[in-house]
Order: structure tokens, then sequence, then C-alpha cells
């Protein structure tokens, strides 16, 4: 049974896939940190699942859960590397499909920005959220589901 599993620390995105997903059959797992915690309801077909703070534990939890069927949604080239060929669908919250293709220009930039941020150099941020970059999110997931339910 497919699932979505969310890297929830920071994911602009997650009301929009718990609205998308509402009686479709599909279920959502919002990881986080306990440093994120949060005592807000959701509906039957969401789970959160905490892990302890530290450096990559959402990540590593994400690869445990993470089966062939699933959708992860993350803003992490490096958490979405190790997705790529494991399962079926790895989002950005941009609504980017990530791939082999892309992955690799993707993960020279990060570093590229890595560096420049250690010689104490500023490099260019990425763009607020905006309502069209959220709409854009929508389109590709529905898209997406409308691949699985196919």
């Amino acid at each position: 049974m497919t699932q979505v599993i969310i890297d929830g620390d920071a994911c602009p995105v997650t009301d929009s896939i718990i609205q998308l997903t509402e009686g479709t059959g599909i279920f959502v797992v919002l990881v986080r940190s306990y440093s994120h915690f949060s005592m807000r309801d959701y509906p039957e077909h969401v789970k959160v699942s905490y892990v302890d703070d530290g450096p990559d534990q959402v990540d590593y939890k994400i690869v445990q859960l993470a089966q062939p069927d699933d959708i992860v949604v993350t803003q992490d080239y490096g958490l979405a590397s190790l997705l790529i060929g494991k399962i079926q669908y790895v989002l950005h919250h941009n609504g980017m499909l990530y791939s082999d293709k892309n992955m690799a220009q993707l993960l020279e930039q990060r570093y590229l920005n890595a560096q420049t941020r250690h010689q104490g150099k500023r490099h260019k941020g990425p763009k607020k959220f905006s309502d069209e970059a959220r709409a854009k999110f929508e389109q590709s997931f529905q898209r997406v589901i409308a691949q699985i339910s196919s």
C-alpha cells in the first residue's frame, strides 16, 4: 500500500499533502525530530513519527520506512539521492521529481554552495515559498497520485 512520507521538520507543503490524500486510501507519515514536536491533531490517515534530535536522524528514519511503492517529499538532495532507485517517487516541495538525470547536477550545486559558504562568501539562497510554488507542487503531486492510482 502506497504511503507518502514527508521530511517534516521544514516542509511547507505538509497541509497540501494531507488535504490531497484525504479519502484516497493513501496514508501519510510525517517524520519529525522531537525539537519540532506538536500537539496538533491530524486526520486519521496521518501518522506522526518523532525521532531523536541530531544530524540526519529524520533522514535515517525515512530511509528505514520507505518502501518501493511510496512517495517521499523532501528538500534534502542527499536524502533524495539515497532514495532514487529504492522507491517510485521522490518529490521536492517545489514539485520537481528527483531522478538520476537531475541528481548529479543538484548535488554538484549543493557542493559548490557549501564551498562558497566555507570560504566565508555568500550565495543566492532559495526563493521565498509562494502560493504559486504551492500550486505547482500540488499539480505535480496530483499527477503522481493519478499515476499510482492507474
